[in-house]
């Protein structure tokens, strides 16, 4: 068993990367001479063929730059909850494992790993892939019990652990269980109420958040 499927949520007009978003949509944001949705489609497709974007902001821009990368589909989200995509695109027809990631994102992640811990813990309807908390950097802070049955979270109370921006989920499950919604935080609150998210056992062994110029400029001087 393996995870087959992997979408890139790069619809988000950055705003506090302007004034560079006055005229490229944040994903097409340089890091060591190639965009950031460049690096996140190269490096998921070493592991899986089918990946997704979805697209927003300059989203005739962003989806020009990402058919030329081989995707398998674009999504238009714009003026639309990041939720938004599970309910009202043909993905909401996978029964699978799907991994959710977001452009702005630089990481390492052992793939295979994590697939193991995904089906190890019974194929939740979905799976919040944690990092530990870094400075500077906002999140959502996870609470769990000893499965990991994640049964909080919260951005104001701190635990040892918070979101990464990265989860696994099953499309079809989540449709199943969730009224229609395009807020993640709406999804998550209900299924911690049915007892089907999970925190991940796998974290990633590189995390880095590009949300502004400062930290884009940083990423460009290592």
């Amino acid at each position: 068993m393996k995870i087959n499927h992997a979408i890139i949520m790069a619809a988000g007009r950055g705003q506090r990367m302007m004034p560079l978003t006055n005229d490229i949509p944040k994903a097409m944001a340089v890091v060591d001479g190639i965009t950031l949705i460049s690096q996140g489609i190269i490096n998921i497709k070493k592991h899986l063929d089918n990946v997704y974007i979805t697209v927003g902001y300059k989203g005739s821009m962003l989806a020009s730059h990402v058919i030329e990368n081989n995707v398998s589909a674009v999504f238009s989200t714009e003026g639309k909850g990041n939720a938004w995509w599970i309910f009202n695109t043909l993905v909401k027809y996978i029964n699978e494992p799907i991994i959710v990631l977001t452009c702005d994102n630089i990481i390492e992640l052992d793939m295979d790993s994590l697939s193991k811990d995904y089906f190890a813990q019974g194929e939740p309807a979905c799976m919040i892939v944690s990092v530990k908390p870094v400075a500077g950097l906002e999140g959502d802070y996870i609470f769990k019990d000893e499965n990991n049955l994640i049964n909080e979270l919260n951005r104001n109370k701190i635990s040892e652990v918070y979101c990464s921006g990265i989860q696994i989920l099953n499309p079809s499950k989540i449709n199943g269980l969730v009224s229609n919604t395009e807020d993640f935080y709406d999804v998550w609150k209900t299924l911690i109420e049915k007892k089907e998210i999970k925190c991940s056992n796998i974290q990633p062994s590189k995390w880095m958040s590009i949300d502004t110029l400062d930290q884009l400029n940083k990423a460009n001087a290592k």
